[in-house]
């Protein structure tokens, strides 16, 4: 049962720390594999979770699984989260993210397979399933057989969603054929009877062919496609047509045929029916009247046909029906256009252009502008004629725009409009008016709409007169569309200080609706965007200022992002950053924005890699097994004995082999003599290699030639001699590391015991030649005794004490090697690797984002924290050029004060703090380090002009 859109949660990125270890897992394997990784692709608008995606398709049986049930990827995509108009669309670009990012992926770790090969996976389109299965030749020849066919997926969303063309099945001869047209079907000739005579007489062959030489036949020939297969047929003499399907059929004996057939006309033929074209030799009689060639003869009107349903003239299409009903100025065809127009241009916006369409903008401004005679005494007009009267105080220049338009709305007289009481021509008339607004405000979201109406002078005179029309409830819809507007144009308009658009926005900054504030706020801060021209946000009154930076104390993260946007670019510009100071106090605001460097952020601790991991060599020595190991073995049967012998003496490792002869020649020296005592046969070399490859998942006898070398070297892949043996309940053996010679300090003993006091009675008597007396007990004899046991250096040289004594310290190095009795040493894994040596580190990690640009790059840092250190970059350059920076000087001069100018005074106390941001947080270091390279390079400047 699949949740409702309602139950699931709209697709997010969660930045986990599993998240962010399966993302790098994920990039070294595409990059040893040599293909291109989208690490947040996008379905439609929303960016995929890539670690969520996978965990959920594995879930449900994998790529494979979910494409051979029916619409199984568009649960998924429900499923993750993913919700559109278009199912199939948003289906099949969730498939095709899986397939180019995942699937690989999928195929090595979940299901332990070598995946195809990328120039069939990678490289090609994800239609279809059985990754697992897929090879060159089995693909290949299923694309070769499937060129032409045209099925579809068992997922039903298994393919790219594109127009289906059928093709013909054998090309046509006609030059008027055309590719990529929808074909003909085939034609459908009811059969006639040959009635004719059996032989051709001379008169029917010559008339057979000059109507076959006809052109006009010639162009209206069908291709012989469905009668490929058929005998020829031989006609009668009085037959006119050759052979296949003829267009005109004229039988020679009409009274043998019925009239169902004379009048029957193929339905394919639209929209009209082909009709044979008289030529001298057919109708001879109609050339010798005299008419003029390009007029036609005046068709009977019994025998005209009469036009089929559907074949004339449909009209325009509803576009320019709208267009035609909204500046027909009736009510009635203006509802249905408004209303039609707010569905097209939510749903087809990317579609609908202001270009495309000449007089629509004028249109729905004109009736936008009808909201002025709702409310006040006046009835607002467009004008296009420069010389027009100005001395009309509700016609708006349409040319060069209003510029006393906030002159004219002030001194308008509001009408007494009951709020509550509203007549039904009041609504219906609102009604169509806020449909107006609201189409423009649906249509400039296209960027190439904006920038259209940038340019379009009375839609800014309409957005300064719906803002500042009286404080109603019916109309805050309505104001907030209008501020929509401006804000998607702003970006493409450069508003000087004086622009009535940019007092009105400045004006609404006063407000004390949250919506209205962060919409002029963006309106604001995006003015000049994307042209060439700076913003200059100039005549910001102290009051709008002060109230901007105590916004940011407000936990509500949208409007924080505004306030800063309208920062950043307000001190862009230095005598803008010179009133700033002047109106607020810079240290709390200083103060403020080094909080927001760490919005949102969160400790994270990793392990930092000083040494990597480290594999010893392979041992080319195998171990030779213990007395006490080797009595055990000897009582088993082939092939146990040998599968234990391996358990026993190596251990499992993918990236090293032992020789089979080394194996086999350590085998045999250690079992064929005490088989022999026994009686019992040895195994074969054969059956030895069989057996010992079978012991562990992945080893495998193979032909090894190594570069350089001409000899083969038959080996037992992935094993790797044991240092020492392991006895039948996992318990390691000690080795006796006492120099044979004290001398040859490398030459070491090298028996094997399972206990230490077997290694200490060892050591007693082999080495040290002490006996047992009568007791059962070694005599605490004094002499002189050396230690030769590994690397110590403790008695090197001989030293008089007593057997006691120098029994300790033997001690200390077997304990060291083997622990007692009531602690066995067991089996540890991998003693061939050398772990990494790692030192844990504490990260402060903020909210980051990829570059689209270069999706591999790091991430970069965003969101808040980046909006405020380009504040805070801002303040540092264009402090030192104010006139408050020179004041400042100047009185630290005149008492005699430590000079220091702004930044001295604004920074100097969260440098701590800023240095620990740096040193923390990897995506705002560079920026941090910017900051600091300004603000220390004005304290130097400062300190060498003291000096």
């Amino acid at each position: 049962m699949t949740s409702s859109p309602q139950e699931v949660q709209m697709h997010a990125i969660d930045r986990t720390p599993e998240y962010e270890d399966f993302m790098t897992k994920l990039r070294d394997y595409h990059a040893k594999r040599g293909t291109v990784l989208d690490p947040e692709p996008k379905v439609g608008m929303i960016h995929l979770d890539l670690f969520k995606v996978f965990n959920h398709i594995v879930a449900n049986g994998g790529y494979d699984k979910v494409s051979e049930e029916k619409l199984a990827w568009r649960r998924m995509a429900a499923e993750l989260g993913l919700f559109s108009n278009n199912e199939a669309s948003t289906a099949f670009s969730l498939k095709e993210k899986f397939y180019k990012n995942l699937a690989a992926y999928e195929i090595s770790t979940v299901h332990g397979k070598e995946p195809p090969p990328k120039d069939i996976l990678e490289d090609v389109t994800a239609k279809g399933a059985s990754l697992l299965t897929r090879t060159r030749d089995n693909f290949r020849g299923k694309r070769e057989s499937n060129v032409n066919a045209t099925d579809s997926a068992a997922s039903g969303d298994d393919g790219t969603p594109t127009r289906e063309r059928p093709t013909a099945e054998i090309p046509t001869s006609s030059s008027r054929a055309s590719r990529g047209l929808r074909e003909a079907p085939p034609q459908r000739v009811i059969f006639q009877p040959d009635t004719g005579p059996s032989r051709t007489t001379r008169h029917s062959a010559n008339q057979h062919t000059s109507q076959t030489a006809s052109p006009a036949a010639m162009n209206h020939q069908q291709p012989p496609s469905n009668h490929a297969n058929m005998p020829p047929m031989h006609h009668g003499g009085h037959h006119p047509t050759g052979r296949g399907p003829s267009i005109m059929y004229h039988p020679p004996n009409a009274e043998n045929t019925s009239q169902m057939v004379l009048s029957y006309h193929p339905k394919q033929l639209k929209p009209l029916p082909l009709r044979a074209v008289p030529t001298p030799s057919s109708a001879p009689h109609e050339f010798p009247r005299n008419r003029l060639p390009h007029r036609p003869a005046p068709m009977d009107p019994a025998n005209r046909q009469p036009m089929l349903p559907g074949t004339g003239f449909d009209g325009p299409n509803i576009y320019t029906r709208c267009l035609n009903a909204l500046r027909s100025g009736l009510p009635s065809e203006q509802a249905f256009a408004l209303n039609h127009l707010v569905k097209i241009s939510f749903e087809r916006g990317d579609k609908y252009r202001f270009d495309a369409f000449p007089g629509l903008a004028e249109g729905l401004v004109d009736k936008a502008l009808q909201i002025g005679s709702l409310f006040y005494h006046i009835r607002w007009t467009v004008s296009w004629d420069s010389y027009a009267d100005t001395g009309n105080i509700g016609c708006l220049d349409g040319n060069n725009g209003t510029a006393d338009i906030l002159d004219r709305i002030s001194s308008l007289v509001e009408k007494d409009v009951p709020e509550v009481l509203q007549t039904e021509a009041y609504a219906d008339e609102l009604v169509l008016i806020t449909e107006a607004v609201l189409t423009i405000r649906n249509m400039v979201t296209l960027p190439e709409n904006a920038h259209n109406m940038s340019d379009f002078s009375p839609l800014k005179d309409l957005i300064c007169i719906i803002i500042h029309l009286p404080a109603k409830d019916s109309l805050i819809e309505l104001k907030h569309m209008a501020l929509d507007i401006a804000e998607q144009l702003t970006p493409f308009m450069a508003l000087e200080a004086d622009d009535p658009l940019y007092k009105t926005l400045l004006s609404q900054l006063g407000s004390e609706d949250r919506g209205t504030l962060l919409t002029a706020l963006r309106a604001l801060g995006r003015i000049s965007m994307n042209l060439d021209s700076t913003n200059g946000l100039t005549d910001v009154a102290p009051e709008i200022l002060r109230r901007i930076t105590n916004w940011l104390l407000l936990n509500d993260d949208e409007l924080i992002d505004a306030c800063l946007d309208f920062l950043y670019q307000y001190t862009a510009v230095v005598a803008n950053l010179d009133r700033l100071i002047q109106s607020i106090a810079p240290e709390g605001l200083i103060d403020h924005l080094i909080r927001l460097l760490a919005h949102g952020a969160r400790r994270v601790q990793r392990d930092c890699i000083l040494y990597p991991e480290q594999r010893l060599p392979s041992r080319d020595e195998i171990a030779p097994v213990p007395e006490d190991l080797l009595q055990e073995m000897l009582k088993l049967e082939e092939p146990d004995r040998v599968h234990r012998w391996v358990k026993c003496f190596f251990d499992e490792d993918t990236h090293s082999f032992v020789t089979q002869l080394a194996a086999w020649q350590a085998y045999q020296s250690a079992f064929a003599g005490p088989l022999k005592a026994v009686g019992k046969p040895m195994i074969t070399p054969a059956d030895f290699i069989r057996s010992s490859t079978s012991v562990y998942k992945n080893s495998n006898a193979q032909v090894l030639r190594e570069p350089g070398e001409a000899q083969q070297k038959f080996i037992i892949h992935g094993i790797r001699a044991r240092a020492r043996p392991l006895s039948f309940d996992g318990t390691e053996y000690g080795r006796c590391l006492w120099a044979t010679n004290p001398d040859k300090k490398n030459e070491k003993c090298g028996q094997f015991y399972l206990k230490p006091e077997q290694m200490a009675e060892h050591i007693l008597t082999a080495h040290l030649g002490e006996e047992r007396n009568e007791k059962g007990q070694f005599n605490n004899v004094e002499r002189e005794f050396r230690c030769t046991w590994g690397e110590c250096f403790k008695h090197e040289k001989p030293s008089k004490m007593l057997l006691r004594d120098f029994v300790r310290h033997i001690n200390t190095h077997i304990l060291a090697l083997l622990p007692g009795h009531d602690s066995p040493s067991k089996r540890s894994t991998k003693q061939w690797v050398i772990p990494a040596k790692t030192m844990p580190m504490t990260f402060e990690e903020t909210v980051t984002t990829r570059d689209e640009r270069n999706p591999n790059a790091p991430p970069q840092a965003a969101g808040i924290p980046l909006s405020a250190v380009l504040v805070l970059r801002n303040i540092a350059r264009n402090v030192v050029k104010t006139d408050a920076e020179k004041e400042l000087v100047k009185q630290q001069q005149l008492a005699g004060a430590e000079r220091g100018g702004w930044n001295e005074r604004l920074f100097r106390p969260t440098l701590p703090r800023l240095f620990e941001i740096m040193t923390e947080n990897r995506a705002m270091s560079p920026y941090i380090a910017s900051l600091l390279d300004l603000i220390r390079t004005e304290v130097e400047e400062e300190s060498e002009d003291d000096a």
